[in-house]
């Protein structure tokens, strides 16, 4: 909020946004400079202060709104914010990094796989879904600057990768790849070795949709000259 987010907002004007990782607590933020946008908040952090939490904006009024998975060791670390709307839900998401060690990698798996069925019956009920946020996940080579130096490390590790493969092959659209499939389009980068202006990234921020949201789909594309912090946007505009 204080590298021109707010200003970028009111510019880009969109719908609904989608936060991960905003570490933040409501009380610390200053909310009403959303709501004069004409957003409703809703927020969703971790109970460890400063870490991990998710949050949507929308312009929208939701019908529903649901926190979390149902499974505390996630729901603890705000990593999942539902919003239903008339005829789709919106999903805010954050999946867990494995890079600070074997723990938090097993704690990553554990995650998809629960993730990856908490998806699946949603859909049966609720077929239209935009799951958004940070996967902390490469699915492709072209997806990551350097799939060889990489290949042994948290975010492109085979099984990862083939999580990704599992989701996209049982009913979910990586609607970037929709709209382009070209390489060297990252939504993240480090802060070391001047990896933003090199374009030395990682693209790991998805909008994925259920198969029924095909035809609803008119554009996507990742903002890479916004820069708030080590991500950038990813938009997607659906009918």
């Amino acid at each position: 909020m204080n590298k021109g987010f707010i200003e970028w907002l009111r510019l880009e004007n969109p719908h609904i946004i989608g936060l991960q990782e905003v570490k933040a607590n409501i009380d610390q933020i200053d909310k009403t400079i959303f709501e004069e946008l004409g957003y409703k908040v809703y927020w969703y952090p971790a109970i460890k202060k400063g870490y991990s939490g998710v949050a949507i904006l929308t312009k929208i009024e939701p019908k529903k709104v649901t926190y979390g998975m149902n499974l505390g060791k996630y729901d603890e670390e705000g990593r999942l914010l539902q919003l239903d709307f008339e005829d789709f839900s919106f999903l805010s998401a954050y999946f867990p990094s494995g890079t600070t060690g074997d723990i938090r990698q097993s704690f990553k798996y554990e995650f998809l796989d629960d993730i990856y069925g908490y998806l699946q019956d949603l859909r049966e009920k609720t077929p239209n879904l935009i799951v958004s946020g940070d996967y902390n996940i490469c699915h492709k080579a072209m997806d990551i600057h350097n799939p060889k130096t990489n290949k042994n490390t948290s975010g492109f590790l085979p099984d990862e990768r083939a999580w990704m493969d599992k989701l996209t092959n049982t009913g979910f659209i990586d609607s970037f790849r929709e709209f382009n499939d070209q390489p060297n389009n990252y939504s993240w980068w480090s802060y070391r070795a001047n990896a933003r202006v090199k374009n030395l990234g990682w693209r790991i921020d998805y909008h994925m949709v259920s198969n029924p949201m095909k035809d609803r789909l008119k554009s996507a594309s990742i903002l890479s000259d916004i820069k708030h912090s080590d991500h950038c946007p990813v938009k997607l505009v659906i009918d």
